[in-house]
């Protein structure tokens, strides 16, 4: 998913050692994952060799908790992840459970929807659930569920609407014809008031959430109950609705085939996730990790 070149050579790190992170939050898709969607072995060991060491690591994405079966054999500890650019905390043990909620309130995202429909005719959108997906008859077919509800965002929305009483997650935003940052630029200006809008895919597709939700502030609520500060955290990420999140952990790396705002945003830049450029920077962690603990006197 991302639209730079990418960095085939060692990656740019910040001045100084690596620190010494209590908690790794890393992104899914165009980071963790290579492009066909695998964790590679590389990785698995990665992670895990991280957990080992009392480091935890949290899955940060912009997928739906129903999506997590690619990882949900490699979380290790405490088994979460967040889920839907931070509009829910999930337990990947066993069946994926909501554990923590940040819902975009119907009435709030109603004025949303008004609100780009008059500044960006065309526009099409899907309501992500709790409990799954519900579109607009002309929303793109490849996020189409052939059990959800079909109807305009509108009664989709409604108090009274078919699966009123499930929190929503988001709001997905399609254009057929602008530019993806084009499309982002006008919707933020449009209706950034009422709401956090980013955007993760490579196609004209906004991810719309309750104002102050996004990756970075859920994450800081999840450090916080653990105790860990911003300088303790490493994340990783690709896409714009990473920026929050890598600006807000203490060292941050952009991906290979980051988004430029992304590479902007960040302390650091990584290879690409399809060269396992998060486990690259896990091992050079854990390697000056076991350094430093050699040259400790005992």
């Amino acid at each position: 998913m991302g639209e730079d070149g990418a960095v085939t050579s060692a990656p740019q790190r910040p001045e100084g050692p690596f620190p010494m992170p209590r908690l790794i939050a890393t992104d899914l898709d165009g980071t963790l994952l290579r492009d066909d969607q695998s964790v590679s072995p590389r990785t698995v060991a990665a992670l895990a060799a991280a957990e080992e060491a009392g480091i935890e690591v949290f899955f940060v994405t912009g997928r739906p908790a129903r999506w997590m079966g690619v990882v949900s054999d490699h979380v290790h500890g405490h088994g979460l992840a967040i889920c839907a650019n931070g509009a829910a905390v999930v337990d990947l043990h066993g069946e994926p459970e909501f554990v923590r909620v940040r819902p975009l309130e119907r009435t709030v995202a109603i004025s949303v929807v008004e609100a780009l429909r008059a500044a960006v005719p065309g526009i099409t959108f899907a309501v992500e659930l709790t409990t799954g997906i519900t579109y607009e008859p002309d929303y793109p077919p490849f996020f189409q569920d052939p059990g959800a509800h079909v109807a305009t965002a509108e009664k989709l929305l409604y108090e009274d609407a078919e699966g009123s009483a499930e929190p929503v997650l988001k709001l997905l935003a399609h254009h057929a014809e602008l530019a993806p940052d084009e499309f982002l630029t006008l919707a933020r200006s449009a209706a950034g008031d009422y709401a956090s809008i980013t955007r993760s895919s490579p196609t004209a597709l906004l991810e719309i959430s309750g104002p102050g939700v996004s990756k970075a502030s859920t994450l800081a609520l999840c450090c916080a109950e653990r105790g860990i500060s911003p300088a303790e955290v490493v994340a990783f990420g690709d896409m714009p609705n990473d920026v929050e999140m890598l600006g807000w952990a203490g060292t941050s790396y952009a991906m290979g085939n980051a988004h430029p705002d992304v590479i902007a945003a960040a302390s650091g830049r990584t290879t690409a996730n399809n060269e396992d450029g998060v486990a690259v920077v896990i091992e050079r962690i854990l390697a000056e990790r076991a350094a430093a603990q050699q040259r400790t006197p005992l």
